[in-house]
């Protein structure tokens, strides 16, 4: 598939107008040099609606769409369950966890690391988070987003790369996260209008003529197989996605450490004007998370049938996108882009964020807030060249992008969430704990994964999970008082929520309790 003159025409009038609309943004309302919480938080003045198209665009990367379109492909609507059990994790993040982290005024998740238990366990975190964010997130979205745009307009992927990164360079540094956030807008209207409509023409094209509905049918009648969301222990996918651990076992684990403690995710909320607008933001992302299956998912079962021969399953979204007439096609292309672009500069700028704040700040104190605000600005350029120097040596000889992705996290998550939630409500919790949890959960991951090769993925993390709490439980100081932080004491936090979250997320509820029980 190659683009046509009028699709490059549509893609630069949208590169255009979110260049502009990003400058207008970072001009509006501001005068005089930014601070930190300016560049950072976005003057801690995002409204819900920007919250919420904010940690959506944030989210679905080149990864989601191409890796989660691939698994489509490959093993079916079961893989939804990432989106679906996400929803129901951002209810209970904005619901349980946004407020004590509020109520705490914090910039990032090390912060509030420091000021529950110490330096330390701030350290250790704030560096594994760096590395992480650098050598797995920016290299594996500007990888597959390279090789995205090597697919579809035919430029070689190295210069895909670096058009990226300077793209989102160009919107980012010099506004920060309220530039970011704000273009957000933009960028998931896009992707959500090319997601549906490139559904809708795909099962179109399986209905034959006679409607969308027609090929719907016909898609769950030729392939059943693809619309069972639990797996059964015979399945050659059962390694993936074993089973009801979806419903109740890692996948939690996972879910909780990514939407409630992952700083380029959780940054968004940390901006809201105050609680319950971030609580607004929290339901409205937990919503869009319902449609994404629609968007990244159903095209790949689709493709099953209209291009059952792919080489990889990560073809099947690039391999789609030939059914888009002239103009649209370019369109959705710039929605892909979009969504590229706007998870590297919440990368960056996240990765700016804790330098700057968690670790230069710390080394070079009594600066001022102009000083700081560049640093931050200059983490960004250098994040972006190691990424870019980076991406091929370490994704080049991967299949599946997505893999590399959970199986490196997936070391550390369980430990990382055992932490925070063991910080958060239980008081004895030490720093002692804390990093044996930290230490713990790389060195059972990786026990596990070579002495029992035959557990699934998911039911490794949760069960490295509880051995981390159980860490960190024994390990701590309970004789040691003074190493106990009763600053982030969580008995004077109301937890309660007003009437609109509480219809938001009892309707979350019954929607993720029909889909499961429709497609069981």
């Amino acid at each position: 598939m190659r683009l046509e003159q009028l699709d490059y025409g549509v893609f630069i009038v949208y590169v255009a107008g979110l260049l502009c609309l990003a400058m207008w943004v970072s001009r509006t309302d501001h005068t005089g040099e930014r601070n930190t919480e300016d560049y950072f938080l976005a003057g801690k003045s995002l409204p819900w609606w920007a919250i919420g198209a904010s940690l959506i665009a944030a989210n679905i990367s080149a990864e989601q769409i191409i890796g989660m379109s691939g698994s489509g492909y490959a093993l079916g609507l079961a893989i939804a369950s990432y989106e679906w059990m996400a929803a129901i994790t951002l209810i209970l993040v904005g619901k349980y966890l946004l407020p004590i982290f509020l109520r705490n005024k914090i910039y990032t998740m090390p912060q509030y690391l420091q000021q529950r238990f110490d330096g330390r366990v701030k350290t250790t975190l704030a560096l594994f988070w760096l590395a992480v964010f650098i050598f797995v997130n920016l290299t594996s979205v500007l990888w597959l987003g390279g090789l995205a745009i090597q697919t579809v307009a035919g430029i070689d992927w190295m210069f895909g790369m670096i058009f990226l990164a300077v793209f989102s360079i160009a919107y980012s540094l010099y506004g920060g996260l309220k530039a970011v956030a704000y273009t957000d807008i933009i960028q998931v209207v896009l992707l959500v209008f090319g997601g549906l409509f490139l559904s809708y023409l795909a099962l179109e094209q399986i209905g034959e003529g006679a409607g969308v509905i027609a090929g719907f049918s016909r898609l769950t009648a030729e392939m059943p197989g693809h619309f069972d969301m639990i797996l059964s222990s015979d399945n050659p996918n059962y390694m993936s996605l074993p089973g009801l651990s979806v419903l109740i076992g890692g996948l939690w684990v996972m879910n909780i450490g990514y939407w409630g403690f992952n700083q380029y995710i959780i940054q968004r909320a940390l901006a809201a004007k105050n609680i319950k607008e971030a609580q607004k933001g929290i339901a409205f992302a937990a919503y869009l998370k319902l449609l994404m299956p629609i968007i990244v998912v159903l095209p790949g079962i689709a493709a099953v049938i209209l291009y059952p021969g792919l080489d990889k399953p990560d073809q099947a979204y690039p391999s789609l996108m030939a059914l888009m007439p002239t103009g649209i096609k370019g369109l959705v292309f710039a929605a892909l882009i979009a969504a590229i672009v706007s998870s590297l500069a919440s990368m960056t700028n996240s990765i700016s964020t804790i330098f700057t704040m968690d670790i230069y700040k710390s080394l070079v104190k009594e600066k001022s807030q102009r000083h700081y605000v560049h640093v931050g600005r200059l983490t960004t350029l250098v994040s972006l060249a190691i990424a870019l120097v980076m991406a091929e040596p370490l994704l080049g000889k991967f299949d599946q992008a997505f893999q590399y992705i959970q199986e490196f996290t997936g070391l550390f998550s369980p430990g990382i969430t055992a932490i925070f939630i063991m910080g958060m409500f239980y008081k004895g919790t030490t720093s002692r704990g804390a990093l044996a949890a930290a230490i713990g959960s790389a060195l059972f991951s990786v026990a596990l994964k070579f002495l029992w090769p035959s557990l699934p993925f998911m039911d490794r993390i949760g069960l490295v999970f509880l051995i981390c709490i159980v860490l960190a439980f024994l390990f701590s100081d309970k004789n040691n008082t003074k190493d106990v932080d009763t600053s982030v004491n969580t008995d004077d936090i109301n937890f309660d929520t007003d009437r609109s979250f509480n219809l938001a997320a009892l309707g979350c509820t019954i929607i993720l309790i029909v889909l499961y029980v429709t497609w069981w």
